[in-house]
């Protein structure tokens, strides 16, 4: 091992250090070698000083350690133990160097067995959490006018007639129902959550207060039961969890539709106080009472206004046949100049299409004698065009091969069907068509003669 003050190797043998070194080195590996852990014992030689640190010592049938609990860890303890409890510290081991007295020091403390009652609760608080029993979204809003307030709490607890006390001097109209339960002890969770499951199916009040006084988490453990959370959630009124002391929570706190600090600060929340309710009746009046005359003002100044404006029927009528008069006057010249222009506008138009039309007497027997010449050009020209029709289709049948043919002639072709003209297009053993007059001929060629023509 090596620090600040020791050197590496054997030079640590040979090193003189003070008292105050080696200390000091000792409390470095104390607190590097012992993280923060928890350590069960019991008080003994408890001492709160002026400074607010607390010094005591924590010990078991075989050994006793020191330890000090600084101001501003103490302060939020908790509670303050006394001697002779078991506690469990969660703590740093270290060594208090000016005295070499190794000790602890602390920086939170519990009783002894509330580390598996905390765990307890947290576990079950997440669980009911993931099943939504929490959720704000949840929450029901109390009534704004509560006739009847209902308790769930024991008979003998202190918190019961705090809660009463409130209740009649804030509210004596309201109705007040009690639902007896023990709030501590075996099977209280089963009973109070009777209790709650009763003053839902009787539906005799309006909200439910479910309280007691503060106490360790021990006393307090009944309301961290699953059994009374769930029976808060169905509930059919809203519920108000009104246990234990501002800092103590519940998971009848996290189910009720609202927590209060207090069993009595339950009760104000429950009910609003008579007087108050009282004042705002009489603001109410009030402000009624204000609107109502002047309602009453505006009205009364609106008929004077309305008296004014009011005439006689029969001079009313008389002025609207008058204006009736007018506007009949004022169509009727509105409609005549129109159509009067319109008229003059009509015959001015007539007078001038008259002088523009075109005289189409001498133009229609223009076009008519046009169309006598273009019959007779068109019947000379078909006769000129039919002598010439005529003399060419004699010519063309005097050129006609046929009639050839019939005057005994013959037109020869190859086997290729080209026409043959000389002997050198045909040789010997071929074949070769006649064409006659009225049919055809297939011949052979025996010999070829070229060169006898007449």
């Amino acid at each position: 091992m090596t620090s600040d003050n020791f050197p590496a190797g054997n030079d640590v043998s040979q090193q003189v250090l003070s008292v105050s070194a080696l200390n000091q080195n000792v409390a470095r590996m104390l607190e590097r070698n012992f993280p923060l852990l928890w350590v069960s014992g019991e008080i003994s030689n408890f001492t709160r000083a002026a400074s607010g640190h607390w010094y005591f010592t924590l010990k078991d049938e075989g050994a006793q350690v020191r330890a000090v609990m600084f101001r501003g860890r103490a302060q939020y303890a908790g509670f303050i133990p006394k001697e002779g409890d078991r506690i469990e510290v969660r703590a740093l081991v270290t060594l208090y160097a000016p005295r070499g007295d190794y000790q602890l020091n602390v920086e939170a403390v519990r009783r002894a067995g509330l580390g598996n009652l905390y765990e307890a609760f947290l576990q079950l608080k997440e669980k009911l959490t993931r099943e939504g029993l929490f959720d704000p979204a949840r929450k029901r809003p109390l009534p704004a006018f509560a006739r009847s307030v209902g308790i769930v709490t024991s008979l003998q607890a202190a918190a019961l007639r705090d809660v009463l006390t409130a209740l009649q001097r804030r509210a004596p109209h309201v109705r007040v129902v009690i639902y007896p339960a023990p709030v501590q002890g075996d099977g209280a969770a089963a009973k109070i959550a009777e209790a709650i499951r009763s003053a839902s199916a009787r539906a005799e009040c309006d909200v439910l207060l479910v309280c007691r006084g503060g106490g360790s988490i021990e006393d307090l453990w009944s309301f961290n039961d699953e059994g009374v959370a769930r029976a808060i959630v169905a509930c059919a009124m809203p519920v108000i969890s009104g246990v234990g002391h501002e800092t103590d929570f519940t998971l009848a706190d996290f189910a009720a539709d609202l927590r209060a600090p207090t069993p009595t600060a339950a009760a104000e929340l429950a009910a609003t106080p008579r007087s108050d309710w009282l004042a705002t009746l009489e603001a109410n009046a009030d402000d009624l009472t204000r609107a109502l005359r002047r309602r009453l003002a505006d009205t009364s100044q609106s008929v004077d206004w309305l008296s004014r404006r009011l005439t006689s029927p029969a001079a009313l009528i008389r002025h609207e046949r008058l204006k009736l008069q007018g506007w009949q006057t004022r169509l009727a010249h509105a409609t005549r100049a129109p159509l009067t222009r319109a008229r003059h506008g009509l015959t001015q138009a007539s007078i001038r299409l008259s002088a523009r039309l075109p005289q189409t007497a001498a133009r229609r027997r223009q076009l008519l004698e046009s169309a006598r010449r273009i019959d007779s050009s068109m019947a000379n020209l078909q006769a000129q065009r039919r002598l010439a029709l005529a003399a060419l289709a004699g010519q063309l049948e005097l050129l006609n091969p046929q009639r050839t043919l019939e005057r005994g002639y013959a037109m020869v072709t190859d086997a290729r069907g080209n026409i043959v003209r000389a002997p050198t297009q045909v040789h010997p053993r071929e074949n070769i068509t006649l064409r006659l007059a009225q049919g055809v001929v297939e011949v052979g060629v025996a010999s070829v003669q070229p060169g006898l023509v007449e």
